[in-house]
């Protein structure tokens, strides 16, 4: 059995969950906002006194798969509507700088022209300093992939470490050329 599968949801007070059966559709409403997904056919979902079970059919390798992914992503939408998900990104290097206008995010990366991005929706980016970039949101998939469209931009190269990268990552630095 699926360790993270076999493990009930907690749905915490002030989350309204509404499970739709027939289609595998479930809609989680909390204070931050409402997620909807629908899930694969082969996972049964039960909805019992304050928590979500997800059930799987078989012990086939598949359905094994999708047992602890079903409840990954269900957690994932109640820990979004109570709490929120955020990324926090740091930008290193000489000139290198983000600023918001609106819903614009204006980073400056030591091209020959500034690059713009604008949030999607459910995501909200701050600029907490001009080199420090919040990303924060209900959907964690929203989130995480909105901070990596970001991150691409001008990825952390090994030698001097300039980039955008993730405040917990970390850069493994290379020994530039030694002369003679």
């Amino acid at each position: 059995m699926s360790r993270i599968g076999r493990l009930p949801v907690e749905i915490p007070a002030g989350v309204e969950v509404q499970l739709d059966e027939k289609e595998n559709k479930i809609t989680v409403k909390g204070p931050k906002g409402t997620l909807t997904r629908t899930f694969s056919p082969a996972m049964t979902l039960k909805q019992e006194d304050g928590h979500i079970s997800v059930i799987r059919p078989n012990d086939e390798k598949e359905n094994k798969a999708l047992h602890g992914l079903t409840r990954a992503l269900l957690h994932n939408m109640v820990v979004g509507v109570t709490t929120g998900f955020e990324k926090v990104l740091e930008i290193n290097g000489v000139g290198y700088r983000a600023a918001k206008q609106g819903n614009v995010l204006n980073l400056t990366l030591g091209y020959s022209h500034p690059v713009n991005m604008e949030d999607p929706e459910g995501v909200e980016t701050e600029v907490q300093n001009q080199t420090t970039i919040i990303v924060r949101g209900i959907d964690k998939e929203k989130v995480g992939q909105h901070a990596a469209n970001i991150r691409f931009k001008r990825p952390p190269e090994p030698y001097k470490g300039k980039g955008i990268k993730y405040k917990e990552e970390t850069i493994r630095r290379k020994v530039g050329k030694t002369g003679k």
